[in-house]
């Protein structure tokens, strides 16, 4: 879902270079060592970040680890920045770039988790290839995930969750927990659960919010 322009979020992004790295050439190595004040912390990743609720919520609740919010949109990557610094969040760095070049931005074997929340359900059969559970997207993460990581999901979108659920099967991933209710499960992940904006809208409506965590084979 695509956010109004924000005309200060270039100029607030611009004047922190060391909370954000606006669309890097995917050919040069980040070295996020440097990007954390400590880079021993387990690391976990947001593909699609928007406003930023979740993983600043999320890194507020964890100083014990470090968190990168990977968004496409200059103007929610300025929402996330604003955010960040109102909270002093150190362990939180921003990647403002295009979620298909995630391999190249992140070492191997580098991320804990990776979170897909409420990602654009491309629902055309053409765009396929675009949703971010398509294949190609499930061997990028492989490569960025360690042995024992794993991802979640999180949708209210039916059409894209089954579709998910289905490509991740065929991918050979293990499913540790599936949902088509989240909000409504007796399990210890809602008790935990940290909704995102689009999140809190749609369950506000009465809308079922689906969910899964899944890890890889052995590489």
């Amino acid at each position: 879902m695509r956010l109004r322009n924000k005309p200060w979020a270039v100029s607030l992004v611009n004047q922190h270079p060391e909370s954000v790295l606006d669309r890097p050439d995917p050919q040069n190595t980040i070295n996020w060592t440097d990007r954390f004040a400590d880079d021993t912390k387990p690391l976990e990743i947001e593909i699609g970040s928007g406003k930023g609720q979740f993983i600043t919520t999320l890194a507020e609740q964890h100083p014990e680890k470090n968190f990168v919010a990977v968004e496409l949109q200059i103007s929610a990557a300025g929402m996330i920045l604003r955010s960040k610094l109102a909270k002093n969040l150190n362990n939180l760095q921003i990647l403002c770039a295009d979620a298909a070049n995630i391999d190249c931005y992140f070492a191997p074997d580098s991320a804990d988790v990776l979170y897909l929340n409420f990602s654009d359900p491309w629902p055309k059969s053409r765009h396929e290839k675009r949703r971010l559970t398509y294949k190609s997207f499930l061997q990028k993460y492989q490569k960025i995930i360690t042995p024992h990581g794993h991802l979640e999901f999180k949708t209210d979108n039916a059409g894209l969750f089954a579709y998910s659920v289905q490509s991740m099967n065929n991918y050979g991933m293990n499913f540790d927990f599936v949902s088509v209710d989240l909000h409504n499960e007796v399990h210890e992940i809602i008790a935990n659960n940290i909704e995102t904006e689009y999140e809190h809208k749609f369950a506000a409506k009465g809308n079922p919010i689906y969910a899964l965590h899944a890890d890889f084979e052995v590489k």
